[in-house]
């Protein structure tokens, strides 16, 4: 790597950035856990006993049985700061919700950075900070620590937030980006390509009849409620699929797993808006980023009660059944397109949608 140099690609979430966790960073901080490249590290609490290595039964009396605790981070660089449906502060509690949230874990408590550039106004950072604690209320979390840096003119790009995230994940439950099983259902809880293009657009000045939003919004309910209604261990894999859009997280899945994933185009909601701006801009929207959505790989038999859980809570009234997994073909996601033909859907590869979260 010595002849190379970072490209906006590495960090779009595709086949760069995965080139550059693999080669760099888990060569340098290989573990266990960081090797399973999850949205969120589950980990034993000391003094407590790890549900994979013992049984129930043999926990002392009085002794807490496989309580393990998620933690996650993230950084949030996008451009604009505000943007229809949410800004960088909503963004930031809303992303870190819901990294914990795929590890089924219950979030807790955030940390938030600040690297402030100067020159950025003061009633900005007042309405970013307030839009964070108004999240972090509806969430159910509380911001518990943080830090604030101010860097010189013209070394950030006016505000970027970096959180970390604590959750408790119960006792018995695994919900991991290798879970994937052949026979598994792919559902989805609503459209995509909502935040990405919206972000675009405002960036790009364009405008439509139709408004577009972003879809900014924390899962954890929505995700509670999967798993309440489903038969314990019925939920295989949980991804929001933010960088690098839906095509990215189900091939991400599919790697993992070792399976083959196979959905229809005409089974994945998209608003004619985001269409339509895809189209204008030559924009795939399989790989357009999300903020408030999410892909549930979910046992054959729980399909159903999977489903209308996700239909019965606001973020999830427009979920759907979008696919399956299968033993075939295996590592590779592939798409029924609206006229019946089958094609590959990889990876993103390059750089779509750069600063979108």
């Amino acid at each position: 790597m010595s002849d190379e140099v970072i490209l906006l690609a590495h960090g779009s979430g595709g086949k760069l950035s995965h080139d550059l966790v693999e080669r760099l960073f888990l060569h340098h901080f290989d573990n266990p856990t960081l090797l399973q490249l999850d949205d969120s590290a589950v980990l034993p609490v000391p003094g407590s006993p790890d549900p994979r290595a013992m049984d129930r039964a043999q926990a002392q009396p009085g002794q807490p049985v496989g309580l393990r605790l998620a933690l996650t981070t993230d950084s949030y660089v996008i451009s604009p700061l505000f943007f229809p449906g949410g800004d960088i502060g909503k963004l930031a509690v809303c992303g870190t919700v819901n990294d914990l949230s795929m590890s089924g874990a219950h979030p807790l408590w955030l940390s938030a950075g600040f690297i402030i550039e100067e020159g950025l106004p003061l009633d900005d950072l007042e309405r970013i900070v307030a839009s964070m604690a108004c999240m972090a209320e509806q969430a159910g979390v509380q911001i518990v620590t943080g830090d604030t840096k101010v860097v010189d003119r013209g070394s950030a790009d006016r505000l970027f937030i970096n959180t970390a995230g604590v959750g408790v994940v119960a006792p018995g439950l695994e919900i991991r980006g290798d879970g994937v099983r052949p026979g598994d259902v792919v559902l989805l809880s609503g459209s995509i390509g909502d935040h990405g293009m919206t972000v675009m657009t405002q960036r790009e000045g364009l405008e439509f009849d139709s408004p577009l939003t972003s879809d900014c919004a924390a899962l954890n309910g929505l995700v509670s409620g999967l798993l309440e209604a489903v038969p314990a261990g019925a939920v295989h894999s949980l991804r929001d699929p933010t960088r690098g859009g839906l095509a990215t997280a189900l091939n991400e899945l599919a790697t993992r797993s070792g399976v083959g994933i196979e959905i229809s185009e005409t089974a994945v909601p998209v608003r004619d808006a985001v269409r339509g701006s895809c189209e204008l801009l030559g924009i795939d929207p399989f790989y357009v980023a999300n903020e408030g959505k999410l892909v549930a790989l979910v046992d054959g038999e729980a399909a159903d009660a999977a489903l209308a859980a996700l239909r019965a809570h606001p973020l999830g009234h427009e979920a759907n059944i979008i696919g399956k997994a299968a033993a075939d073909h295996a590592g590779r996601v592939v798409l029924r397109t609206a006229l019946g033909a089958r094609r590959v859907l990889d990876m993103l590869v390059g750089e779509q949608l750069p600063r979108i979260c």
